[in-house]
């Protein structure tokens, strides 16, 4: 039987994360940009760590902080309300979803190769 899409991209990006992880240097092919690794900024790191990893790594590990803390918008789940760490990354008090990444470039610095 024929693997999901979604299946096969999720197996993509571990290889590719795993050759990010092994080598430091982003990986090949069209999922360079997202796995290529990044270092969070001193106010994301409080969320994400101070390691340098993968941009989807962050947000992964933000979804996770925002699941366990319950930010998300009980009325309007698109919405991401901001405590005292999201707050210094986002400047606002509420987000959506979509806007999140847009706040997290400006916290994310590309590894020169």
């Amino acid at each position: 039987m024929a693997r999901s899409a979604e299946k096969r991209g999720k197996e993509e990006t571990k290889v590719a994360e795993k050759k990010v992880k092994a080598t430091g240097k982003p990986a090949g092919g069209a999922r360079g940009g997202i796995t290529a690794p990044v270092t969070p900024s001193a106010e994301l790191a409080e969320i994400v760590g101070k390691e340098d990893l993968p941009r989807s790594e962050v947000v992964k590990k933000m979804w996770d902080y925002i699941k366990k803390n319950d930010l998300q918008d009980a009325k309007d789940r698109r919405q991401i309300n901001a405590d005292d760490k999201l707050g210094k990354i986002f400047n606002k008090k509420s987000v959506s979803m979509f806007e999140m990444n847009k706040h997290l470039s400006a916290h994310l610095t590309a590894k020169k190769a």
